[in-house]
């Protein structure tokens, strides 16, 4: 069909939470559209998600997914930098905007008849987007900014920081998504750009709308809208698959800081297919189990039984466009050092490898899980958001309630088999915060970095 004309076609159309309908588009131009029908109240979450992130970037020119961010608020040919904002607020609404590793996505919640407006603003600036040196010079010093008020003056940032620059050596995973501060500070305009005309097509974004909608309504507006806009050629994305570790890593960050802490990652599978995966099923109750809650073991043994902490927590991404990493983090009680809390925490994930775990701890924790995932899907904007980052990194958005089937029938078996095989020396990156004497702190950012 000819560009510029929208033609589209329905691929499926699934019940979703509460009774409520999910259905799924493609336009002609290789965008798709997910609406989620949801008519407890007259409001809409109108989403745009792009699939690049910093995962995508090159050395030299980290942070720059995430200046393009910024950069999306500062005009088009159509409209004047921060419009687009000023009539988001006018018809009431609110939005933002959020990069991470493995995707950018922008956002609006607003009232049901305001749709129309915001999917005429979010689709203009996917295709008339204007990057002025001017604009750029004065948004790259609040990316700046941001880079020190919330990584730089943060000494839990740090660590993290060199944990992931640590436990990665080729995935793009092993950058912050900020950017280092010297590639901000020779970031140029046209860096932005070229960034901007790479990845910034219609199909290789997604609409998310989810709310009090009807989807031939929604269509109709994503026809007349981003359904004109032309696709592009998408460049070849690169494998960038990390290598195995072959021995402990060790670093030490000084930062003023208040107490000591240290960060354990250890590399784990991340989940790829969700019929024929097992392991990170089996990781995400693992996960669940020792800090779910204040019932985890973590809470439960280690700061109020043994007292050799006062907050221990662990952590895992099942879902990621890169490589796993399962995460064990911990501040020592007073009078206990790194050192206890590091040996405590693997003292744990070693009586699961040993003693496997009793069915009714099982059994409680996938139902504490299973709730807690239910229950924040009565926010329209959670239904919006659990959908689109299902899609963006490579999987169906109705997959959500089969990988909650899957971590409903993970077995004990199954939980003390991935204990005994990924917590070894080998595959472990360990960060210790050494404080350093806490100075004045730096006032509260400007509102630029709200975005």
């Amino acid at each position: 069909m000819a560009a510029g004309i929208a033609c589209l076609f329905m691929l499926a159309l699934v019940a979703g939470p509460a009774g409520a309908q999910t259905t799924e588009y493609m336009l002609t131009n290789g965008m798709k559209v997910i609406v989620k029908e949801d008519h407890r109240a007259p409001t809409v979450a109108h989403m745009v998600w792009y699939r690049a992130g910093s995962i995508d970037e090159v050395n030299g020119k980290t942070g720059v997914a995430h200046l393009l961010e910024h950069m999306m608020f500062k005009g088009t040919r159509e409209f004047g930098a921060g419009e687009f904002s000023k009539r988001i607020a006018s018809l009431g609404g609110r939005e933002n905007a959020f990069t991470s590793r493995d995707y950018t996505g922008y956002y609006q919640q607003l009232h049901k008849s305001a749709l129309a407006e915001a999917m005429k603003l979010e689709s203009d600036r996917m295709h008339n987007l204007v990057l002025s040196k001017e604009e750029f010079e004065k948004e790259i010093k609040v990316v700046m900014e941001e880079r020190r008020w919330r990584t730089e003056d943060r000494a839990q940032s740090l660590v993290m920081e060199q944990l992931n620059a640590t436990a990665f050596v080729a995935s793009p995973y092993r950058a912050p998504t900020v950017g280092w501060m010297n590639d901000l500070e020779a970031m140029t305009v046209d860096d932005a750009r070229e960034w901007y005309e790479r990845w910034y097509a219609p199909n290789n974004a997604l609409l998310i709308v989810a709310g009090d909608v009807q989807p031939a309504e929604v269509l109709a507006l994503a026809e007349r809208t981003y359904g004109r806009l032309p696709a592009r050629p998408l460049p070849a994305r690169k494998p960038q698959i990390e290598p195995p570790q072959r021995g402990l890593r060790r670093v030490a960050v000084k930062a003023p800081a208040d107490n000591p802490m240290v960060v354990m990652g250890f590399h784990v599978p991340a989940l790829r297919d969700v019929e024929r995966d097992v392991d990170p099923y089996a990781l995400e109750v693992l996960s669940a189990m020792l800090a779910l809650n204040d019932t985890g073991r973590f809470t439960r043994r280690l700061v109020r039984e043994q007292r050799v902490a006062n907050a221990a927590e662990a952590g895992y991404d099942m879902i990621s466009r890169g490589p796993g990493l399962f995460l064990l983090m911990a501040v020592p009680a007073e009078g206990r050092t790194t050192e206890d809390t590091e040996r405590a925490m693997r003292a744990e994930i070693a009586r699961i490898a040993t003693e496997g775990v009793p069915e009714d701890e099982l059994k409680r924790i996938k139902t504490q899980y299973v709730a807690a995932e239910t229950y924040k899907l009565d926010s329209i904007f959670a239904q919006a958001m659990e959908a689109a980052q299902l899609e963006i990194t490579g999987f169906a958005q109705r997959d959500d309630a089969r990988i909650l089937e899957r971590v409903r029938g993970v077995s004990s078996a199954q939980v003390q088999d991935v204990a005994r095989r990924y917590f070894g020396d080998d595959t472990l990156t360990v960060v210790t915060l050494l404080p350093q004497p806490v100075g004045e702190k730096r006032a509260a950012p400007p509102a630029g970095l709200r975005h």
